[in-house]
């Protein structure tokens, strides 16, 4: 063959070209250099890095006027609205403003505004965000915004694209439920999903509620007769419209219903399982059924049989055939055979089940985690902060932190906050950060500092002040700013958390 093979061999033979080889090398080694001088020259080095990469929005209040603030501080709307300016989804460039405020009559005007300052959204009228809540926090529905046309109400994306028609007479969130609205028209409800802009129950009920926050479980619908049945977020009717009452309980494919007074349970082709021996049940896991009977908690099993004697003032579920007992205003955890696991000397108890570990608090406001064999593995604790997507504990000591995974590891910051620039260290009781290479950034000075935030800032006290660092340890707020009474500090740039933990919102 006298085609040469790019002459990475001798003509005559297959050994490699040694000198080519090595220049070949050489050339590469070059090119990689080169990559790595200009990834370095736009990047900078490590302790210089912004920890905060992609471009969030928040609320800004100042002088009794709002406005949008990103995550770097900028003012992206001016604050010059009396009404706070909604921002359905943090990450989304939209900004819903209200104006023409006459709060006798209930009466105003809305427009859309990107991060350009530019109107948009303008082929619509009265344009506003959906809110909701379950009673403990508040959300907007953060992929959808509802319109009206000639006194109806419709739906349009993200992207300004009609998804809903205007033509229901109402659209509001399903309380505690995400991802699911009400439609009312004709004085009759129905739902939709958000998500697919699908049509789940049509508006043909007096009332529709959830059976619990998750809509998996499906919904409970009452009709015109004042008879209830439930609907699956499929669309399929697992229970029939022919009871008194639904009530929020479900579990196992488990329901209680009220029929012809009687409160009973059934499962999903409407076979009865259990219609004696309690006033009402509370809750359901697997085949066992949480009831109260004349005033107290027990559990008895789908056949009837009394697992746990009613004489408890509360029973809650923990892991499998475990419960959380109260007796004498007290809690303590009890296995199915009545065996006390853990004593009646806890406030309160809960089964934190995504981390699967029992968190007891006492009366002096601190908290022992009891793992599922019953096991102490922390005492007398402080929770800081309890972050279940990365799996972590942290817990305060005296006035240091500590970190635990979910095995109840102690972990270093740098392990846990594997993201971050900067991590909090203690030198003779005062407080400084170095990054993840052990190198000091900031000297030890201050009298108490909070780790590195989601935005990249750090907020640190000095001489009973609080100011700001940004990620590469600089001085952005001079700690000048008196937080004493705020129950939660925190920066982004010069703009500090405003003391209002229901509001996400940022001021100075």
């Amino acid at each position: 063959m006298s085609r040469s093979r790019g002459r990475r061999y001798d003509d005559d033979s297959r050994k490699l070209n040694m000198k080519k080889v090595i220049a070949t090398i050489i050339v590469i080694i070059g090119i990689i250099m080169i990559i790595l001088s200009i990834k370095k020259l736009l990047t900078g080095n490590e302790k210089n890095k912004d920890v905060s990469t992609l471009t969030t929005y928040v609320s800004a209040f100042k002088d009794n006027k709002w406005g949008v603030i990103d995550n770097k501080g900028n003012v992206i709307i001016d604050l010059i609205y009396d009404e706070m300016v909604v921002i359905p989804n943090k990450n989304e460039d939209i900004f819903i403003c209200s104006y023409n405020l006459d709060y006798d009559n209930e009466k105003f005007d809305t427009k859309v505004i990107n991060n350009n300052k530019d109107e948009i959204f303008t082929e619509y009228r009265k344009i506003t965000a959906i809110e909701n809540n379950d009673g403990i926090n508040v959300w907007y529905e953060d992929n959808i915004l509802k319109f009206e046309k000639n006194g109806k109400y419709g739906l349009i994306n993200f992207d300004g694209k009609i998804v809903i028609e205007a033509q229901y007479d109402n659209i509001y969130a399903l309380s505690g439920v995400k991802d699911t609205l009400i439609i009312e028209k004709d004085g009759k409800k129905g739902l939709i999903n958000n998500k697919t802009n699908e049509v789940i129950i049509n508006p043909e009920y007096i009332d529709i509620i959830s059976i619990s926050n998750n809509h998996d479980n499906g919904y409970i619908v009452k009709n015109t007769l004042n008879r209830c049945g439930v609907i699956a977020n499929d669309k399929t009717k697992i229970l029939e419209e022919k009871y008194d009452d639904i009530r929020n309980v479900t579990g196992n494919g488990y329901y209680v219903v009220v029929e012809n007074g009687i409160v009973k349970v059934v499962d999903k082709n409407e076979k009865t399982i259990l219609d004696t021996g309690f006033d009402s049940i509370e809750a359901i896991q697997i085949d066992n059924f949480i009831i109260i009977k004349d005033g107290k908690y027990g559990v008895i099993d789908k056949n009837g049989n009394i697992v746990i004697p009613a004489e408890y003032e509360n029973i809650k579920f923990g892991v499998p055939d475990v419960f959380i007992a109260q007796k004498d205003g007290k809690t303590g955890i009890i296995k199915k055979d009545g065996t006390t696991v853990i004593n009646y000397e806890y406030e309160r108890i809960s089964y934190i089940e995504s981390a699967d570990f029992f968190q007891a608090e006492k009366a002096n406001y601190k908290t022992d985690i009891i793992d599922r064999n019953f096991k102490k593995v922390l005492v007398d604790i402080i929770i800081s902060d309890l972050n279940i997507e990365k799996g972590y504990l942290r817990i305060r000591d005296n006035k240091d932190y500590k970190y635990y995974n979910f095995k109840f590891e102690e972990k270093t910051n740098k392990e846990i906050l594997s993201t971050n620039t900067l991590f909090l260290v203690k030198e003779n009781e005062k407080y400084g950060y170095e990054n993840k290479n052990g190198e000091r950034i900031v000297d030890c000075i201050y009298e108490e500092a909070k780790e590195q935030n989601e935005f990249g800032y750090c907020a640190v006290k000095k001489d009973g002040k609080w100011g700001a660092l940004k990620s590469d340890g600089t001085v952005i707020v001079n700690p000048t700013r008196d937080l004493e009474q705020y129950l939660y500090i925190d920066f982004i740039s010069d703009w500090n958390r405003y003391n209002d933990l229901r509001l996400n919102v940022y001021t100075k």
